[in-house]
């Protein structure tokens, strides 16, 4: 996800861009985007978010807990409760592109933010999976989820597709696709496979770190593109 929203700075895509992580019990968006550690200030128009040096506007729990190792004990109320003041008590200012990084499945927190911008509407949905089965089953709820609720999708990318050598640049498939991966959900679904993304240790290196790396997977300006191709 952090490399999404720097090939999006990179890309130099017109407007501006606010990030919210609604993963309230697992909170990773803060180390990957580079800001972990900082804190959240409140004034008359509502929390500030963080800014990365890139100018993405952030949100997350984790700036509000004392640590980052502190558990996040609550039920599903709390949890909605936080998220929809995550998406009405920050100051974003004027946003162009709000992306909301939910973790996976279809539970209280995507519930939260579907029903709180019930009145402006969600543009789009972006569905990952990885290309074995258990993966794609998690993902074929996640798309009647969409579809009950009207939620239009954007597409499917598909992660950890294949790792390359960096010697021989022979290609392996990690987790093999028994039951056709990504490419074989989108056509039984009729959806959109936007890219698959290989698994890429530059990647990894990059997220913990929080800092932008070199040679970065192609496949994520692919993302770019279509996310801001269907958002017209």
């Amino acid at each position: 996800f952090a490399e999404f929203g720097k090939q999006w700075y990179q890309r130099r895509v017109r407007g501006s861009v606010g990030v919210v992580d609604v993963d309230v019990c697992g909170p990773s968006l803060a180390r990957i985007m580079g800001v972990n550690g900082q804190t959240v200030h409140r004034s008359a128009a509502g929390w500030s978010p963080v800014y990365t040096v890139d100018d993405i506007a952030v949100m997350s729990i984790d700036f509000l807990l004392e640590s980052e190792d502190s558990a996040v004990i609550w039920r599903g109320d709390k949890k909605t409760g936080m998220i929809r003041q995550f998406l009405s008590s920050v100051d974003w200012g004027e946003l162009d592109y709000l992306i909301v990084d939910t973790p996976p499945g279809t539970s209280d927190e995507h519930l939260a933010v579907v029903s709180h911008l019930k009145e402006t509407g969600v543009t789009g949905c972006v569905l990952v999976t990885t290309p074995q089965e258990v993966s794609l089953a998690d993902v074929r709820k996640e798309v009647n989820f969409c579809r009950k609720l009207r939620l239009p999708i954007i597409g499917v990318v598909e992660n950890m597709a294949w790792y390359e050598c960096p010697k021989c640049e022979v290609r392996s498939e990690i987790f093999p696709a028994t039951s056709g991966g990504a490419e074989g959900l989108c056509k039984g679904e009729g959806l959109r496979l936007v890219c698959r993304v290989p698994v890429s240790p530059k990647v990894g290196r990059s997220g913990d770190e929080g800092v932008e790396g070199e040679g970065m997977p192609a496949e994520y300006g692919l993302l770019v593109d279509e996310v801001v191709r269907f958002c017209g």
